[in-house]
């Protein structure tokens, strides 16, 4: 750390970071990317510096780039955070001349990715980088807590006037998946013949000539988004929420 000192004051903006919430859906749970300190047994969310050459948008995805080798990143900037003394005392056995010992305000997006096109990097500063769960999230450094639970909000509201799943799920799916998804970031059960009714009548959804193969029960039909039309919903929205 403190010989990547000298290069922050050189490369980056003062005072301002960004910390990242990084959420996949696999194996019907829905994950968080988190990063193990080095040489710490404490974790972390993702995150960074804004080059002086960028903008925020442009460092959150070199970032989560960076760590995930994850191209087109459906990123959300969704809050800000400046409590006083929110980070440098992580930082106190350093000497105060360090560049990671400022006071930073720390820009909080979230991040939807697909778990199977992310190639999980461990850098100089990490340990391990590892999905978890939502349900089994270890303990997190300084206010990273309070970002994830800022995140996961937000995505709940969200989910009330757009759509979501075109980078959480595979390209094809059947509707109990896209259900489930639903069901685990709104922490709560949706009945089922409202939920399909409600999604259809959303029109972003192209039912496939093809069925789910392999169960013991009727195989599910499949289907697809229709990328142009979810793109216009997340761009206006919808009327009516869950």
């Amino acid at each position: 750390m403190e010989e990547n000192s000298e290069l922050g004051w050189e490369d980056y903006l003062p005072h301002l970071s960004i910390d990242c919430v990084v959420f996949g859906f696999h194996d019907a749970t829905l994950k968080v990317l988190v990063v193990k300190i080095k040489d710490e047994n404490i974790w972390a969310l993702p995150g960074g510096y804004v080059l002086k050459t960028e903008n925020l948008s442009e460092a959150a995805n070199r970032i989560l780039r960076e760590r995930t080798g994850a191209e087109n990143i459906y990123l959300h900037q969704f809050c800000v955070f400046s409590d006083l003394n929110r980070s440098e005392g992580f930082f106190e056995k350093y000497e105060d001349a360090i560049w990671n010992k400022q006071r930073f305000i720390s820009i909080g997006f979230y991040a939807l990715v697909d778990f199977s096109r992310v190639n999980l990097v461990i850098d100089a500063f990490s340990d391990a980088c590892e999905w978890k769960s939502i349900n089994d999230l270890p303990e997190l450094i300084m206010d990273h807590g309070s970002i994830y639970d800022g995140a996961l909000e937000t995505l709940r509201k969200q989910l009330n006037h757009k759509p979501i799943g075109l980078n959480l799920l595979p390209e094809k799916f059947t509707m109990p998946e896209l259900q489930k998804l639903y069901e685990i970031i709104l922490g709560k059960k949706l009945n089922r013949g409202n939920f399909y009714r409600k999604m259809l009548r959303y029109d972003i959804l192209v039912k496939l000539d093809e069925i789910r193969k392999g169960g013991a029960h009727k195989a599910p039909d499949l289907y697809q988004f229709d990328v142009e039309k979810y793109q216009n919903a997340l761009k206006n929205g919808f009327n009516e929420g869950w």
